[in-house]
């Protein structure tokens, strides 16, 4: 195909599924081509898979069939490695997904090429991941389909909000990005009623409703939403504060930490100020032992956190024999 008729015939797939069935007519005009040209592009897109149905006659259409499987996909060598090593590491902050992804990768594993099973073998075979049970909420898969097709399609969406501190109530919203923070994932979006940008996260959001009424796309502030959930993240409110003055570039505590892009603050060119404030003492005590042990740093902190700390210190050493030497020298 040439690259003209590549670009009409996704084009054609993408009106296809917009509405329930389109007339050749209708499919010509926006496709400007003859209807003769659309019979053919469907005849192509049998052929490919896509399970077309048409009816004849002045009333009839096209449709694409519901209840079959999917249609095959084509993919380059490269997009291949990159779809299977994917599903290799996939799941992270994700429940229930695990059994899936690995169930997708034994099939397209299956009909890869033996010039590609070397290259993904490695890739694999290099990766590693840790996954932590103890790890804080995780999104459900199904809300996070239905809140990015919202995103996609600008459509204001209605769904049951519950905050940090316990309270629910009905919220409508423009939903704009889907924002991973560490092991939390995070909806930016316009509050309808409260004419304002706000971060909801997944795991609080419960009852998504699309309303069907769709707005035109509304620019980020910045144009950067990664950047602007980091801003609205270092800035929000936690139960326990934890700041850490580290001697070490920002850069290199921000290649190190994951979660924390805007929340590592320069102080000079060799010390930076670490905001590793949260609601979970768990996640504080985590976050100040991903800075590792390359760099040195002094800590101010709530009584609480510190408590934690030196409970966690504590079994620690007793559990490597030397709680009683450390006590002994006043630690």
């Amino acid at each position: 195909m040439t690259s003209e008729m590549t670009a009409r015939m996704l084009r054609l797939l993408s009106l296809l599924q917009t509405r329930r069935e389109w007339s050749g007519t209708d499919l010509a005009e926006r496709l400007e081509v003859t209807v003769r040209t659309v019979r053919r592009d469907m005849d192509r897109l049998r052929h490919l898979g896509y399970p077309v149905e048409s009816a004849r006659g002045h009333a009839g259409g096209y449709r694409l069939a519901s209840g079959t499987d999917l249609p095959p996909l084509l993919l380059e060598d490269d997009e291949a490695v990159a779809v299977a090593v994917a599903l290799s590491t996939a799941a992270g902050g994700l429940t229930g997904i695990e059994e899936t992804a690995l169930r997708a990768l034994a099939k397209l594993e299956q009909v890869l090429p033996r010039r590609l099973r070397g290259r993904v073998t490695a890739l694999q075979g290099s990766l590693t991941g840790i996954a932590w049970e103890t790890r804080g909420p995780r999104a459900d898969p199904a809300l996070l389909a239905a809140l990015a097709t919202a995103c996609r399609d600008h459509e204001v969406i209605a769904f049951d909000y519950t905050t940090r501190q316990g309270a629910a109530a009905a919220r409508r919203a423009e939903p704009c990005h889907l924002v991973a923070s560490g092991d939390l994932w995070y909806l930016l979006a316009h509050d309808t009623e409260r004419s304002d940008w706000r971060l909801f996260r997944l795991d609080r959001i419960t009852r998504p409703t699309p309303t069907g009424r769709r707005v035109p796309p509304r620019p980020v502030p910045g144009d950067d939403p990664a950047a602007f959930v980091a801003a609205r993240l270092s800035a929000a409110p936690t139960r326990h504060r934890a700041l850490a003055t580290v001697r070490a570039p920002a850069d290199r505590i921000r290649a190190r930490t994951r979660g924390l892009v805007g929340r590592i603050r320069p102080l000079d060119a060799d010390t930076c100020l670490v905001d590793a404030s949260d609601d979970s003492l768990t996640r504080i005590a985590r976050t100040l032992a991903g800075l590792g042990s390359d760099w040195s740093y002094t800590l101010d902190a709530d009584p609480d956190v510190l408590d934690h700390l030196h409970a966690t210190a504590r079994c620690l050493l007793h559990a490597t024999g030397r709680s009683n030497a450390a006590e002994e020298d006043g630690s």
